[in-house]
């Protein structure tokens, strides 16, 4: 089957070439050229691990192309693929709808056979009929229906999350839309991953429902570890022990700075702005919301504190290892070392820092810090070493060398990666999160 995929951002780069390895011919299309033209080179636009091989050999194959023309793309195409951008609306935390929109339009002007339109952005409820309305107002003569089919994927994860998904949902409102969509996971449906079919309202509530419901497992988790500090317990033993019971689980158990990313910032603020919409307010979202940005600056508080206080602070310096809001990636959205270095530039701390993959992206979100070769050279001279995001990089860090290297032994670590015992032994001032 052809499949276009309209977006070659993070979704659609990564559906579209999971899809070309099923068998698949699939088009990529997006209007920034300099896009394509460096995915046709090989260029990868974004980092995730495996992505750049998955590519190139599914070109060598002839089973992936790229092209800015939607109207070529999506020639024959059974399936089209809406995966461009939903950004939060400035003013109003709604998502921006207007690529969207636009592609929509623009393939209702371009469509030339039958086919399914696939929402695959992370849009609010009720867009699919807002989108069909928009192709149906093109007067296109060709049979077209809406589909809904989120996407669940983990950056720095993507790959394998789509090829051996936990569900693939389809809200689809006839059984042509079900016919194309069975065929197009067919590769999937014969591994037996199971498929849900909704309707496609009940489709874009899922995706909205299931981060909101993780953001709150991670948010849930950050308290019990500022408690634990309080009581003297420990968060991770507290995580092992609920997360033991089935009916909780033991993901998105991992105290730390909050979340960030693409994903969960964005899409629990989107679901806030649709219950008051509706009149339906979601009190628990609300409060991970406003508790998760608090949290971001309060893990700058627990550096200065290791640094005397913030009236102690000032004129020194502070190492942050990771920038990304999560190993594996390259994506800076909401990353908690955002807030987390502006908390210590406010207090007068010089930064430097180090991330094996988000520095280029962190340079112009955080001017005031100095970007470094390797974790060795942001720790030389520095009063505090805080380990921002759990890079595997760092796990092993030479205790050693960084003693040597740092003005005062002290490291604050923020996803809790190292052994207290085992840092203190070296001769470390140490401090994690929700832990002695």
């Amino acid at each position: 089957m052809k499949i276009a995929m309209v977006g070659s951002g993070y979704v659609g780069l990564v559906s579209g070439a999971c899809f070309a390895d099923f068998g698949h011919d699939v088009v990529c299309i997006d209007k920034d050229a300099s896009k394509i033209d460096r995915l046709k080179d090989g260029v990868m636009p974004i980092y995730e691990p495996g992505l750049d091989a998955l590519v190139e050999s599914n070109v060598k194959a002839g089973r992936l192309s790229f092209t800015t023309s939607l109207a070529e793309g999506i020639e024959g195409a059974r399936a089209i693929f809406i995966a461009v951008g939903t950004p939060s609306r400035r003013g109003d935390g709604h998502a921006d709808l207007t690529f969207v929109h636009e592609v929509a339009r623009e393939v209702g002007e371009s469509l030339a056979n039958e086919a399914v339109v696939v929402t695959k952005s992370t849009v609010p409820v009720g867009t699919g009929d807002e989108v069909e309305r928009i192709i149906r107002d093109t007067g296109t003569t060709h049979q077209f229906t809406v589909v809904s089919n989120p996407e669940f994927l983990r950056e720095g994860a993507a790959i394998g999350d789509f090829k051996r998904p936990d569900r693939i949902v389809i809200g689809a409102e006839d059984e042509f839309g079900r016919e194309i969509m069975r065929e197009v996971y067919r590769p999937l449906f014969l591994n037996e991953s199971p498929i849900l079919f909704t309707e496609r309202r009940t489709s874009e509530l899922i995706k909205y429902a299931a981060n909101a419901f993780l953001a709150t497992k991670i948010t849930f988790i950050n308290e019990m570890a500022d408690l634990c500090e309080k009581v003297g317990a420990n968060v991770q033993d507290v995580a092992r022990g609920i997360g033991m019971d089935n009916r909780i689980g033991s993901k998105f158990l991992n105290a730390g700075p909050g979340y960030g990313g693409s994903c969960f910032p964005k899409d629990t603020l989107a679901l806030l702005k649709t219950a008051e919409d509706y009149d339906s307010p979601t009190r628990i979202v609300e409060a991970v919301v406003k508790t998760n940005d608090s949290r971001k600056r309060a893990m700058g508080r627990k550096v200065l504190e290791a640094l005397g206080g913030a009236e102690g602070a000032r004129g020194k310096k502070a190492a942050l290892l990771g920038l990304t809001f999560k190993p594996n990636t390259d994506d800076m959205r909401d990353s908690p070392s955002i807030a987390i270095s502006q908390t210590l530039a406010d207090a007068g701390v010089s930064i430097a820092a180090y991330d094996p993959e988000g520095m280029e992206l962190a340079q112009p979100l955080m001017p005031e810090v100095e970007m470094c070769d390797d974790p060795y050279e942001a720790i030389e001279n520095a009063d505090v070493v805080a380990i921002v995001t759990e890079w595997d990089a760092f796990r092993a860090l030479d205790l050693k060398r960084v003693k040597e290297l740092a003005k005062a032994p002290v490291l604050v670590d923020l996803r809790n990666i190292y052994n207290p015992d085992d840092v203190r032994a070296a001769g470390f001032s140490y401090t994690s999160v929700g832990r002695k």
